[in-house]
């Protein structure tokens, strides 16, 4: 709970999606605007966590399931739109879920559970027993309700502080609407938000080194901060760094 009353959240929401539909991280978008033009929340980001692929598991495209960090003042009204939202917009055949936790009571089963979810096939009685067990919420909505097993391995890879790449941080301007182009680190650290901007091969940038920002723009969760990750450019005269190619943020987040 933060000095002012509100208790930090983490809202897991996973397979709302069907082939045809909008996917999980549009439905985690918008559920997070619904939150806060409730007047009951404050959202800090959402994370995008990839789960297995693999051949024993149902799932859309991808198999990743997204994470709201958040603060509230109204823990029952926050559940109850979320709730709403999924039973409202969830598409046909999808097989939603939804696990909701202060960030305080995510234990390390539940840590563990969003880490095997990253290289095992998991069943929803195991999701069920470590959410009895926590005492957290943890319900499906449509089909099958095989999305609870995402939802809670999202909360737990947020947890975890080093999992996931942002695909909402709060800041002046959202991720998807940079456009692509030079600013110094100070200035895309002030437009975002950020926590920190680094280099996988060394030294990073300074406060007034030029970066070109293109148009997917996905910081990294490290060491629980949100972390721009960037490499030396060629064209030094025009800019010093650029973003790490998607490629490269994709295995790694």
């Amino acid at each position: 709970m933060d000095i002012n009353g509100h208790i930090n959240l983490l809202i897991g929401i996973d397979d709302t999606d069907n082939a045809e539909s909008r996917g999980t991280g549009f439905h985690a978008r918008q559920l997070a605007h619904a939150l806060e033009a409730s007047g009951h929340a404050k959202v800090n980001g959402i994370t995008r966590h990839q789960l297995f692929v693999n051949s024993a598991i149902r799932y859309t495209s991808q198999n990743s399931s997204a994470c709201i960090n958040m603060l509230t003042d109204n823990i029952k009204e926050t559940g109850k739109i979320c709730e709403d939202y999924l039973v409202r917009y969830s598409a046909p055949g999808s097989d939603a879920g939804l696990c909701i936790a202060a960030y305080d009571e995510i234990t390390e089963e539940i840590m563990d559970w969003g880490m095997r979810a990253k290289y095992e096939v998991l069943h929803m009685p195991g999701a069920y027993d470590i959410a009895n067990r926590s005492g957290i919420y943890l319900q499906g909505f449509t089909g099958n309700h095989e999305g609870i097993i995402g939802a809670m391995a999202a909360i737990g890879l947020h947890a975890t502080g080093n999992d996931g790449r942002f695909i909402w941080r709060k800041g002046r301007k959202e991720l998807r609407d940079i456009e692509a182009g030079i600013f110094t680190a100070r200035e895309i650290m002030n437009v975002l938000e950020l926590d920190a901007i680094s280099c996988l091969q060394g030294a990073s940038p300074e406060q007034d080194d030029k970066i070109y920002i293109n148009d997917w723009v996905r910081p990294i969760l490290k060491d629980h901060k949100a972390v721009l990750i960037t490499e030396k450019s060629e064209k030094q005269d025009e800019y010093e760094w650029k973003l790490t190619a998607k490629e490269l943020i994709r295995t790694i987040s």
